[in-house]
């Protein structure tokens, strides 16, 4: 039986405490129905018995505090809520815990935001992480020595895992129900909880907003110039020369500051473009692709199924209403 130790930190998103202890203990219940031992022991840890979160909406009462648990298996990290700096802050406490867990064997998960935490211990130096798309800039900017994997629904390396944004931490848990329990009550958990199972990306649900929390000028205008002029077919040396900067100069400079490099970038800021007149209009592919500045159908397919995981037929008929 492997125990397993919910975190109860200050800030949490309640339902990322919650889901958890659900799913590990409704498979328990599945297994008894079986005949079979349960294979999970659930508790929720903290550093208090009672824990107010969302200013006092909701509270959770723990099982044990931390101080008493010499020992577990899987140390599970919610998401956090609010201002992540000061959410981090919050629960320091937490760091040296989970670092000693960790090193006594746990495995340590975290659920959406909750890589946020799971990044200030340390344990991730230097290896890949992922977490909800919408932070990932902020993440970076704290954790410049985390390898943040765009678009993952599921990042695993040395027994450090990581789930996408959201609600896709119920494919994480999955993930642990499979690799604890058996595919059998993975697929029985999938189903009565209505998740669809083994989904790999949170790409198709990214909202691309470009990278402007920098302080370089030049590449912020760059930036702002590829926004507005999204039908141009816009180089590099272009670019460089509209802002009197070297090329090879320029290209370094605005990934450094953007994440991206700038053909990433014209690309993204294309294909965004692209996915709202697919969200909200009747136009057709075609008629998407030209307004974006796009000639060649195949290129365009391409380009956006790599970003998004779907062709753009398939993301007109899963958000578009009318198309449906």
């Amino acid at each position: 039986m492997k125990h397993v130790s919910i975190l109860v930190p200050y800030e949490a998103v309640p339902a990322a405490i919650v889901d958890p202890r659900y799913m590990f203990t409704a498979v328990n219940h599945f297994l008894k129905e079986m005949g079979r031992e349960p294979a999970f022991s659930v508790q929720l840890v903290g550093f208090d018995k009672h824990v107010p979160l969302n200013d006092g909406v909701f509270s959770v009462n723990t099982d044990v505090l931390c101080k008493d648990v010499s020992k577990t298996d899987i140390v599970i990290i919610p998401a956090l809520s609010g201002n992540m700096r000061a959410a981090v802050e919050m629960n320091k406490d937490f760091i040296p815990w989970i670092v000693k867990q960790q090193k006594n064997g746990a495995e340590v998960v975290s659920l959406c935001l909750g890589a946020f935490l799971l990044a200030a211990t340390g344990l991730l130096k230097g290896k890949e992480c992922s977490t909800h798309w919408l932070f990932a800039n902020e993440f970076r900017e704290m954790y410049p020595d985390v390898t943040l994997t765009d678009g993952s629904i599921i990042t695993e390396v040395d027994g450090l895992y990581s789930s996408g944004g959201a609600a896709s931490y119920w494919n994480l848990l999955l993930h642990l129900i499979e690799k604890y329990a058996g595919r059998e009550m993975s697929i029985r958990a999938s189903k009565f909880f209505a998740i669809e199972i083994d989904r790999k990306s949170q790409s198709p649900f990214i909202m691309f907003n470009g990278q402007k929390k920098h302080e370089d000028e030049p590449i912020k205008k760059a930036q702002e110039f590829i926004e507005q002029n999204i039908t141009e077919k816009i180089s590099v040396d272009e670019l460089a020369s509209r802002f009197a900067i070297g090329t090879r100069h320029f290209a370094r400079r605005f990934k450094k500051a953007t994440n991206n490099t700038p053909a990433e970038y014209i690309q993204r800021v294309k294909i965004e473009a692209a996915k709202k007149e697919l969200e909200n209009t009747r136009k057709n592919v075609n008629e998407v692709m030209y307004d974006i500045g796009y000639l060649d159908i195949k290129t365009f397919r391409t380009v956006f199924k790599k970003i998004t995981g779907l062709s753009p037929i398939d993301y007109k008929h899963k958000y578009n209403r009318g198309a449906a």
